[in-house]
């Protein structure tokens, strides 16, 4: 063993690249619906596949990269896996982003409608 590991180090990646990952697990449609169903309450896996209308194979494949990221929590009731939001600020987080869409997309609206009254008829 060689450097930081020969140590006992351990090698920090720089908070910028933290982020990064973190904003890398919320891209994809079906994790970020997870995210928002979590927001609410609680679910089973099966809640979640009926309620997100994807497979349970897919699910699972989404709910590994959320849980390797610490975004959410399992724990086992009888036979079902139940999935909680990690932290709750999780739901802050995209209410926030849904939010600077809705501003985003009020600007845009402004501006068709402008586009819209100052063009000529054809």
């Amino acid at each position: 063993m060689t450097g930081d590991a020969a140590r006992g180090t351990a090698v920090r990646a720089p908070l910028y690249q933290v982020k990064a990952e973190l904003f890398r697990a919320l891209a994809h449609p079906a994790r970020i619906r997870i995210l928002e169903l979590l927001g609410d309450r609680g679910h089973s896996a099966g809640e979640l596949a009926r309620e997100i209308g994807i497979e349970p194979a897919h699910l699972s494949q989404q709910m590994a990269v959320l849980r390797r990221t610490n975004l959410v929590v399992a724990h086992k009731e009888g036979t079902s896996v139940h999935y909680a939001l990690a932290d709750p600020q999780l739901a802050d987080l995209l209410r926030i982003a849904r939010d600077i869409l809705t501003a985003s997309l009020a600007g845009q609206a402004d501006l068709l409608a402008d586009l819209r009254a100052t063009t000529p008829p054809s």
